[in-house]
Formats: C-alpha cells, sequence, structure tokens
C-alpha cells in the first residue's frame, strides 16, 4: 500500500547577488597589469602567483602585500592611489569583457522581478569604471567604500540582504573566489562558486560551476534549492 505523506516543497528564491571581478567580469587580467605597473614602481617583481594570492581581498590586504614585496619606500595611501588609478585608466582604453553566461544571467533575474545587488570588494571607483562600460544596471551597489570589513567577512552580504529587503537564506550569492564564498556563506546565503583564477573546494551546500555560460536562472535556481 502507498505511504501518504507530505513531499518537501523548495522555498520560492526571493533575490540574487552577483560578485564583479571575475564572476561578472574577467578584470583579473586587468587588475594584473595595474599591480604589476605598481611593483615596478616599489622596484619589485610581480608574478601570477602573487595576483592569486590576492583574489577576492580588500584594497588594504593587498597595499600591503605590494609594499611587503617591494624595494622601494611609499606610503600605503600613495600606492592605493597608483593602483586606483591604473585601473580607472585601464578600464577606460579597454573595458574589461563580460565573462559567458553572467549578462545573460543578470537579465533573466530582472525580467523575473526578482531583487539582485553586486557585492563586491573593489573600490567605488573601479565600480564606475567597470559598469561605465556594461549595459547592465544594478539597483542596489555594496562595494569597499560600504563596510568596514572587506570578505570573508559577511558584513557585505548582511548589507546587500537588508537593502534587498529579504533575509539571507532566501538568496543566492555568486562568486569566483575563496574570501567571497565563504563571506556568502557566513552570512547565510545559499552559494555558487564558479572560480576564476583560483580554484574553490567543493563542500555540502555549495554548488560549484565551471562557468555560467547556458545556465538559466531555473536551473540555477534548483540546483540550490529554491523555486523560482
Amino acid at each position: 500500500m502507498a505511504r501518504s505523506g507530505h513531499q518537501a516543497t523548495a522555498p520560492a528564491l526571493g533575490a540574487v547577488t552577483f560578485d564583479m571581478d571575475g564572476l561578472l567580469v574577467d578584470s583579473e587580467p586587468v587588475w594584473f597589469q595595474a599591480e604589476s605597473a605598481v611593483m615596478e614602481r616599489l622596484h619589485g617583481t610581480w608574478s601570477q602567483g602573487d595576483q592569486e594570492a590576492l583574489v577576492g581581498g580588500s584594497m588594504r590586504t593587498t597595499v600591503a602585500y605590494l609594499l611587503n614585496k617591494g624595494t622601494r619606500a611609499a606610503e600605503p595611501a600613495a600606492v592605493a592611489r597608483w593602483l586606483l588609478d591604473g585601473m580607472v585608466d585601464l578600464l577606460a582604453n579597454a573595458p574589461a569583457p563580460l565573462l559567458p553566461g553572467a549578462a545573460e544571467l543578470v537579465t533573466e533575474v530582472q525580467e523575473a522581478g526578482l531583487p539582485y545587488a553586486l557585492v563586491t570588494s573593489s573600490e567605488p571607483e573601479v565600480v564606475d569604471a567597470v559598469l561605465a562600460k556594461l549595459p547592465l544596471e544594478f539597483p542596489v551597489i555594496i562595494c569597499a567604500a560600504d563596510v568596514s570589513h572587506a570578505k570573508p567577512d559577511p558584513e557585505g552580504y548582511l548589507l546587500a540582504a537588508a537593502k534587498l529587503g529579504v533575509e539571507p537564506q532566501q538568496a543566492i550569492a555568486l562568486e569566483d573566489s575563496v574570501n567571497g564564498v565563504l563571506a556568502a556563506e557566513a552570512a547565510g546565503y545559499r552559494t555558487v562558486a564558479v572560480p576564476s583564477v583560483v580554484p574553490v573546494p567543493e563542500r555540502p551546500g555549495r554548488l560549484v560551476l565551471d562557468t555560467l555560460a547556458g545556465v538559466t536562472l531555473t536551473e540555477l535556481a534548483t540546483r540550490a534549492g529554491f523555486t523560482v
């Protein structure tokens, strides 16, 4: 005899957040150029391994790392300015390309009427330079200037949820770095990692994808345990 009972229903997806560098746009090569130029001014050398050590980190962490590797003394504020000015100039001349599937997913989220946000560790000058060249708009943007503690601290994601009017547990966070994933998970989001420069390990409750190309909102929500 068939057993009666209630099948658990997945909760409705309440919001989606997008990281910027390495998730929305392929800006990591631009960061490498800007960091390399700053390291030249600091009379040091820069490698791919150095950049990998900084993926998903804050400007403070990056500046400290640059100064530690360089052999020329400089004020941290000056180094930060060199890096930001370099990024803005590079992005103005050669915009960071959208990564496969990213724009399509943002558009689908928008058309579905879901709240969505950009949550990035980048400084506002870099965010403005990136978004100025994209055919996308974000109603909520959380960047380095909006928080006291950078990723992997959950502050930015908690602020995004508050501004979007949802509980973190109702939202999906799309990230490319370990720091970003840890920040979103600590805030309570269901997190989807799409690694760019550095691998993100799989673990229970964490969805890791090779790319967003061809990934629909319905598929994303279902695999994260939501309905749309």
